[in-house]
């Protein structure tokens, strides 16, 4: 599915280098579970943790060399199967054909014209591999008595696609074989491909995510080969760290939340056919009918025939869609970088200035997202950063002066400013955070440009390179807004412009004006980083540390959507078939 459909053709039955005993490889597993459960990294020494990490797996993998279950021929070679497979049970197939799309990898070309919303795709459930699917194969033994499996879905959908991948009887085969066969997540980066992120927001994600990937494979290897429970696993006899590798990508690039069969809860699905459509920007158009029991897609845009059929993946921003997609997108409209601020406690003010933030429904300590458009801030970052450049007298008037209740409400309003001042002290705050952001980058946003015309640049380096630009962009256009901001409000200043006052009466300007700008703070909840549509997950304890598939978040069901289509209510809209980062304080 877009870039990460290219694939590197690979021969089977090639066979091992060398013959390795079941104790030294055992033995290379335990040395790597330690170095991964180990305590994080202090003073800046992730990289160096990484390298050591990254030299452990490469021993590993030089010795299970030639073991990866890999098929025969090329990935098109099983687009036929899949259609095939996909027609036999009861999944739509008119209109539209798998094509290779250059550039952008393989994806679905229409066959025929299709109208904006009409519905030209769905999926059954029982062509979806599940969670619940999982429970329901040979691997159930297992995940009855493992809690790593239990709390974490999207482990279970790796092990149990990689069981049936093995499985020659496998009803999933034909789904199975059509995936990538390598993905171009930064799990399959070269090492200086992962150095050209180093100094970048990224980077943390990046490092985390191979560490907890190598933490994973060396855990479920050990069980693999000890527990009872997996006895009768194909992966008992062949279980190679690429193995593992590729089950993570499959699954971190593809999973989505879908209703269990009673509708009660959501679980984990792959969506065969449905996860080769390509993004690009618009709106979810995909949700579950439970009526029908089955995935459904509409046409997000009128699609003539031979053009290319897209979805939208969500607000994302290409961080997220670098390192859990393993595709740059170029005109993403919702792409930001996180920014951390807070009210230091040591401050004289900080008390009353914690206080009017909590009224406001704000920490005094967060993360924030800086955009990529106008706005560059939100109407939460707006309101801390007023509240952070307040003198006394402005944080007693907010707090016991005529109307503050009601002032609250306009912290986060663009049109009534606390006072000039203010106005200029928070934009010059912003404009000079950015700026000193910029400063920590090795590269200039020149050296990158100049860096991507390379023609002999990998498609890794090339990722990693557009990322590392794309993050400076946008600090670069919130300096220079900041910059404008500023000089805006001291003309205002200077010229001595009436202050405009908040009046009861703009209550109804708040609460039903369209801009974000303009809705009353504490009726929204707190941007951190991300809209409000992901699922905060608990992760379980491995040696006493947290696991996860990396930084990855499920994205979580947007909302209940009443089909006027249909005549019925839904379950929840798909947000894309992408998976997110589970957000956690300490992923280590």
């Amino acid at each position: 599915m877009g870039k990460k459909s290219r694939v590197k053709t690979q021969k089977s039955g090639s066979g091992a280098n060398t013959v390795v005993s079941p104790k030294e490889m055992m033995n290379l597993i335990s040395e790597l579970l330690q170095k991964c459960s180990s305590a994080a990294p202090s003073g800046g020494k992730e990289w160096e943790e990484y390298v050591q990490i990254r030299g452990l797996v490469e021993k590993i993998r030089k010795k299970q060399k030639g073991l990866s279950t890999v098929f025969d021929g090329n990935r098109e070679d099983y687009f036929p199967d899949l259609m095939c497979w996909a027609q036999e049970n009861g999944a739509s197939c008119d209109g539209f054909t798998v094509t290779d799309f250059g550039t952008e990898g393989y994806g679905l070309r229409a066959t025929r014209d299709i109208k904006a919303e009409e519905l030209f795709l769905w999926i059954p459930r029982k062509m979806l591999m599940t969670v619940e699917s999982a429970q329901n194969s040979l691997l159930g033994p297992l995940y009855g008595q493992d809690r790593i499996m239990q709390a974490m879905g999207n482990v279970t959908l790796a092990l149990h696609l990689l069981c049936e991948r093995a499985s020659p009887s496998s009803f999933w085969l034909p789904y199975i074989r059509s995936l990538p066969q390598e993905y171009d997540t930064p799990l399959y980066y070269q090492q200086d491909d992962v150095q050209l992120l180093l100094g970048t927001q990224a980077v943390q994600d990046v490092l985390s995510q191979y560490k907890n990937t190598a933490r994973q494979y060396a855990y479920f290897y050990k069980l693999v080969q000890t527990h009872p429970a997996a006895s009768k696993l194909p992966l008992k006899d062949s279980f190679t760290f690429d193995d593992y590798r590729w089950a993570v990508s499959s699954v971190m690039t593809r999973q989505n939340q879908i209703p269990t069969e009673d509708g009660s809860r959501v679980t984990l699905a792959l969506i065969p056919l449905w996860d080769m459509c390509n993004h690009t920007n618009g709106l979810i158009t995909t949700g579950y009918n439970l009526e029908d029991d089955r995935c459904e897609c509409v046409a997000l845009q009128d699609y003539k025939e031979n053009e290319q059929i897209y979805i939208f993946y969500g607000t994302r921003s290409n961080a997220e869609f670098v390192i859990h997609n393993g595709f740059f997108f170029q005109d993403n409209a919702h792409d930001r970088v996180k920014i951390k601020l807070g009210v230091s406690k040591s401050e004289r003010l900080y008390a009353m200035k914690a206080e009017v933030l909590a009224r406001a429904g704000i920490p005094a300590s967060c993360v924030f997202a800086l955009h990529c458009n106008e706005p560059p801030i939100s109407a939460q970052l707006l309101a801390f950063l007023r509240v952070f450049c307040m003198t006394e007298e402005e944080l007693k008037d907010y707090l016991f002066g005529d109307g503050a209740i009601n002032k609250i409400f306009t912290l986060g309003n663009s049109e009534f400013p606390v006072s000039w001042e203010n106005e200029i002290k928070l934009w010059t705050f912003l404009e000079n955070r950015a700026a000193l952001l910029l400063k920590t980058y090795k590269t200039t946003s020149e050296d990158d440009r100049s860096f991507l015309e390379k023609p002999d640049l990998s498609l890794h380096s090339r990722l990693a390179v557009q990322l590392r630009l794309a993050e400076k962009e946008i600090l670069e256009k919130v300096s220079a807004s900041g910059r404008d901001k500023r000089l805006h409000f001291q003309k205002k200043l200077e010229e001595g412009a009436p202050l405009p006052h908040f009046e009861e009466s703009d209550i109804a300007l708040l609460e039903n004006n369209d801009t974000d700008a303009k809705l009353p703070i504490i009726l929204r909840k707190l941007e951190e980083v991300e809209k409000g549509d992901e699922l905060q997950v608990e992760e379980p304890l491995l040696n006493g540390e947290k696991v996860s598939f990396g930084t990855e978040k499920i994205q979580q069901v947007s909302r209940d959507v009443t089909s006027e289509r249909m005549g019925q209510t839904q379950a929840p809209e798909l947000s894309a078939n992408r998976t997110e980062d589970i957000p956690k304080e300490n992923s280590e």
